[in-house]
Order: structure tokens, then sequence, then C-alpha cells
């Protein structure tokens, strides 16, 4: 029994080791009644000595200290130690276990330069555009501070004009059958975000978030993948043409998600995988000081407030003595990287070949509706569809009504131009409380204008050079933001160091920004557009309908 136990959890966690958390390896404990309770043996002379373990981890820290500092009870306890190392036979190994505490070996800590490299080029690491990141943050041009609008930028809500409302076009049978018409004809697909490893969905752990089966739908506990391809898989069928579904994917998440082969019947599902990854810097000071300075933070009583200041004054002086700005790689290739954000998501499909094999196979294809993996409930509606289609519009992006605990930006007016704004850009914290409508990420899209705007057209996806020169050009019109990220760094057995890094991200939403993009909005209920960011949000989602709602929009496999 105890092995039938072993195999079947062992075998539920290859199942699902990429969609649920696992603290551990599934073990079975053979129990027995201790029948004696609590115990203990009381030593005395040379036999009061604790067990080797306790003295491996404890002595390296002694030994480092003055011997004078010491009390008199620590000095007789390594007195004691000593002598039994000499003398008795298990702690014969003791010497050695203590040298290799001191002196750790740096090769367990971190891999090679050449590993890192190999790393970056399987990725898609793009030098050019570092070089650029890097000379920009060194210069002062990007950083904390240079995050956010200058202050004298003017921040209001929008006013109902620069909006549509989803609940007013319902009644429009016209834009309902624009919309049928493009999905009868082949000329629309989904483009769903799914690079992400959930680790606020989760806590903390890394799983992939696609993957996650959060809820019982139609009879079956539904993965989010689940639920947006039985969203497509009903559009095709009611349009009589399959919709070509791309699912985009970072070096964390493809592999799993290629492994986990998801019932995808009825729907043309591509993957594309990531050909953007960033490599972090060491900080400037600057930030480091603005954010510990500048920016709000909770003040610790006297001893404590000294030790945090004592730490935080070394870890500027590593920055300073490290080299500011320059690249971080004192540590395993895996903690150098990061993600770049979801502006490059577009971008990748570019440069991976995927759109240009999607318009080859389907050259009618025009329109493209994006959106994130954890929006359970958007989906391909005609008649927002046909709102875009009629529209003219690049990008048509779908808001929702601000609750208080949508953080992050939202929909204003940028000195007099509606825009969406990111929480990082906000010359206030309290301009985000004017702000009615928070951006939930989904966007219509027309090809042919987005590509424009890259300086490129369906003729030109061949050409690496010239998509990648599209890319770098438009990428440095878009706001880069600087964020501070701690990273552990282990090293000999056990000890680890955790150091600030600086690193940079893109954002969808700031497209936007560009007034060469024509870009339209629509507000749109919670059901379509609330993002399920922590697992505290199910609860409410199950109560309010809206898990209802998603049920109602797809069609499910037994």
């Amino acid at each position: 029994a105890q092995a039938a136990l072993a195999e079947i959890l062992a075998a539920t966690k290859r199942d699902l080791e990429h969609s649920l958390p696992f603290a551990m390896e599934p073990v079975v404990y053979d129990f027995a009644v201790n029948a004696r309770g609590t115990w203990c043996d009381l030593l005395a002379g040379p036999d009061a000595l604790m067990p080797a373990g306790y003295y491996a981890l404890t002595v390296p820290e002694l030994l480092k200290a003055d011997r004078r500092s010491l009390p008199p009870s620590r000095r007789a306890e390594l007195d004691a130690f000593g002598a039994a190392c000499r003398t008795r036979p298990e702690l014969a190994g003791m010497v050695d276990t203590l040298f290799d505490r001191l002196f750790p070996r740096g090769a367990g800590g971190q891999g090679s330069a050449a590993d890192l490299r190999r790393l970056l080029d399987a990725l898609g690491f793009d030098d050019v555009q570092h070089e650029q990141i890097r000379a920009d943050l060194q210069a002062g041009r990007i950083g904390l501070a240079q995050n956010r609008l200058p202050a004298a930028t003017l921040v209001e809500d929008v006013r109902d004009a620069d909006v549509a409302f989803a609940d007013e076009l319902a009644a429009d049978e016209r834009l309902a059958q624009a919309g049928r018409e493009a999905l009868s004809r082949g000329e629309v697909g989904v483009v769903t975000l799914a690079a992400g490893v959930g680790s606020r969905w989760t806590q903390g752990a890394g799983v992939v978030k696609a993957l996650h089966p959060f809820c019982r739908l139609a009879g079956r506990h539904r993965t989010f993948l689940d639920v947006h391809l039985a969203k497509s898989r009903r559009a095709g069928r009611l349009a009589g043409v399959p919709v070509p579904h791309v699912i985009t994917t970072s070096h964390l998440t493809h592999r799993q998600i290629e492994r986990a082969a998801p019932d995808a019947a009825g729907v043309r599902m591509l993957l594309s995988p990531g050909r953007s990854v960033g490599l972090r810097l060491v900080p400037m000071a600057r930030d480091l000081r603005f954010a510990w300075e500048e920016l709000s933070h909770q003040t610790l009583d006297e001893q404590k407030q000294k030790v945090r200041d004592s730490l935080r004054a070394a870890l500027v002086s590593w920055a300073e003595q490290a080299g500011e700005g320059s690249d971080y790689t004192d540590n395993i290739p895996a903690q150098c990287l990061h993600p770049v954000g979801h502006w490059y998501e577009f971008a990748n499909m570019l440069r991976n070949g995927v759109l240009a094999g999607l318009l080859g196979e389907r050259p009618q294809l025009r329109w493209l509706f994006l959106h994130n993996i954890d929006t359970a409930g958007a989906d391909l509606d005609p008649v927002l569809l046909g709102r875009h289609v009629t529209s003219g519009a690049c990008l048509t992006f779908e808001m929702i009504p601000r609750r208080i605990e949508d953080r992050g930006g939202g929909l204003a007016r940028v000195d007099g131009r509606p825009r969406i704004v990111e929480g990082l850009a906000l010359p206030r914290e309290e301009d985000e409380f004017k702000l009615r409508f928070y951006n939930s990420l989904s966007t219509w899209i027309d090809v042919d204008r987005l590509l424009a705007a890259f300086g490129l057209a369906r003729g030109d996806l061949a050409d690496e050079a010239k998509v990648a020169a599209g890319i770098r050009q438009l990428a440095a019109r878009m706001p880069t933001y600087v964020t501070l990220k701690d990273v552990k760094k282990r090293w000999g057995h056990g000890q680890e160091d955790v150091f600030p890094v600086a690193q940079f991200e893109k954002l969808w939403g700031d497209m936007t920004a560009l007034v060469e993009v024509d870009s339209r909005f629509v507000v749109v209920p919670r059901l379509r557009g609330q993002q399920l960011k922590d697992i505290a949000q199910l609860d409410g989602w199950l109560r309010d309908g809206s898990a209802a709602y998603v049920e109602s929009l797809g069609d499910w496999p037994a």
C-alpha cells in the first residue's frame, strides 16, 4: 500500500506540477506510536555536547566574532567543542565542514558567462536595444523618478464623449451584423497573453497560470486556457469558420503549455514563443535613494530604523562599487534575466514568424482581439467587433468601471488628450482616484494599421532585419518604466544574499500615448472585463454571476 500510494501521489504531481504549486515531492510516512512520549538525557562533563549539525550552523558565526566579545558560556562551549573534535570519531569530519562553511565554493552559486550568453541568444535578447536602455539609465533619461509624467501635467477624468458604452451599443444591429460578417469571412483571430507564471495568483509559487484549474465550469474544473479555447470554439461554430487562436508564451511557460496539449478541437491554436527578454542591471544609486527616501514607507522604531538605514547605505555602496548601470551577471543565469512587459507580445509575433505564417495561411485576416489570460469574460462579441471595424481605429481598448481594489492607473485625459496612463506614470498618487475607468487590457486590433505603426507591411514580415528595426524604432518612442527588484543570490551551504537590481518594462496601454496610433475606448461590464489577479477574488466572482456568465460563452468539451 505504501508503494502504491507513493506512486499515485508522484503521478498526480507530475500531471499537475506546472498548474498547481507543490511545496515538496510527495512522500508516504510510516508512522509508529511513541509510547514513551517526550524525553531527554542529561549530559554532563565531556559528554555535554550538542549534535554535530548544531555546531555546523553556529560555530562559523562564532569564529567570525572577536573571542573577547563572546560571553563566558560561549567561550566554554567552543573550548569543549574543540577538544571533542580531536577525540570523538563522530566529529572527525567537522573541520572540513566548517572550512566549507567559512570559505564556500563559488561555482555552486552562479553560472558561467558562457551559459548566460547562450541563454540570452536562445531567448532573442536584443543587444542593440539593451545598450540603448543602459545608456539612457546611466544618463538619467530614464529611472524611478523619470517614470512619472512631469509635475505640471494635467491629469483629469475623461468625459463621456471620449468613450463609447457597450450597453448602449448593444442595440445597434448594424454593428452586430458587421461583426458577424467579419467572423464569417474568417477575418478575425484571438491573441491570449499567457507568458506569466502567476506568482501573485499563487502567493509566490511559480506555476503556469494559463494551466491553473481555477474553477468548475460545465461539470469539470477548467483552466484559464480551457476557458478561452471554449469561447473561440463557440465563436467559430456560430460563424461557420474556425477561429485562429494565438497563445503567447515565454521561456517560463512555452514548454509546459506545449506539453499540456489543451483540447483545441474546433480552434486553430498556435503558440507564439517569446522572443524578447531583458538583462538586469546594477541599480543607480540615485534610484535606490529615490525608492527609499522619496517614496512613502513605514517608519520603524529607532533601533530597527538604524539597522535598515545601515543596510541601505551598504547596498548603495555595493551599487557604486559594482558599477551603476552595469550588467548584473553575478548570479545564476535565470536570476539575471527579467520580463520586459506585455508591449512586446505583439512584437514577438513579428519576430518569431507566427503572424507571418498566420497571414500566409489566412490572407483575409484583418482583425485581432488581444486579451490577458486572466480576463475570463472576454470573447469575440460581434457588436464590439463591429464597432471596431466600422470606426476605422487602429486600436480599441476595453475599459471597465473602477472599483477601489483596481490600482495601477486607468483612462484619463492627459493635457486634454484621452489615453491610458499607468500608475507608475501618475505625477501624484491621488490622481488615480479621479479616474472612473480601469484598463482591462483587452484590445481590438487592426492588423495592417498596427503594422504601419511599426513601419511595416505584410510583405515585410519575412525580412528579419526590417522587422527588428521596426520594433526598435517604435519601442524607442514608448515610455520605459524602471523598477527595482530584490534578487536572491545563494552561495555556499545555505547562505544567501539579497540585492536590489534594476529592470525595465514597456506596457501595452502606452500605445495610446502615440499620436499616430488612432486609439478608441469602449466601457464594458465588469462581467466581461474583470481580471482575476488574486485567488481571493474567486468567491465574489462566483457569487456575482461572473462564473455563470463565462460558462454561457463557451462550447465545453465533456
